[in-house]
């Protein structure tokens, strides 16, 4: 375990980190989150071991923006509208898989668009989609806790970028928005 404090003086080493393999633990607009580049398989790989998580699960993805997101799956204008309420994660029809086959699911992909400064940053410096998931073991509460995460990562090879405690928050509300009608999935 490496540990960053969250500083743009540190946005370049957390980017190289990223292009290097790693896996982050990183906060975001809802809890602290484990990120790392989304077509990297044995980062995203990673993801899975350190958490626990049935590989059948697949995990969502962080964009910079609605144009990435339109690389990655379709979305008409009422799609889009969801996209940009931060606090949700998108599931849609992917277009032709370009990252690890560890984020499709039966051809559809989860994307959210974060409101979290920092980490947009990151994805603009990055200029590539993150895997995103809450940074807990599957089954396990979420933490907005830096110590809680300095204490549950102390033993996993990743680097946790320290941004303090978070406001108390709850992890993304999932909408699969695949057939025509919404379909709350995780509030």
């Amino acid at each position: 375990m490496q540990t960053i404090k969250q500083d743009k003086i540190n946005i370049g080493k957390i980017v190289a980190a990223l292009k290097n393999g790693a896996v982050l633990v990183c906060p975001t607009d809802t809890v602290y989150g484990l990120v790392c580049d989304a077509s990297n398989e044995k980062s995203v790989e990673k993801i899975f071991e350190i958490k626990k998580r049935d590989k059948s699960k697949p995990l969502g993805i962080f964009v910079k923006d609605i144009k990435a997101a339109k690389k990655l799956a379709f979305a008409d204008k009422n799609q889009e509208s969801f996209l940009k309420d931060n606090e949700i994660t998108a599931i849609l029809k992917a277009k032709k898989p370009v990252l690890s086959e560890l984020v499709y699911k039966n051809k559809t992909i989860g994307i959210r668009i974060p409101n979290y400064k920092f980490l947009n940053l990151i994805l603009e410096k990055f200029n590539k989609p993150l895997v995103q998931t809450s940074a807990n073991i599957s089954g396990k509460e979420t933490t907005v806790k830096i110590k809680n995460i300095l204490k549950q990562f102390k033993t996993q090879e990743v680097i946790i970028v320290d941004g303090g405690d978070l406001p108390k928050n709850k992890p993304s509300t999932i909408i699969d928005l695949t057939n025509n009608n919404i379909n709350i999935l995780r509030k």
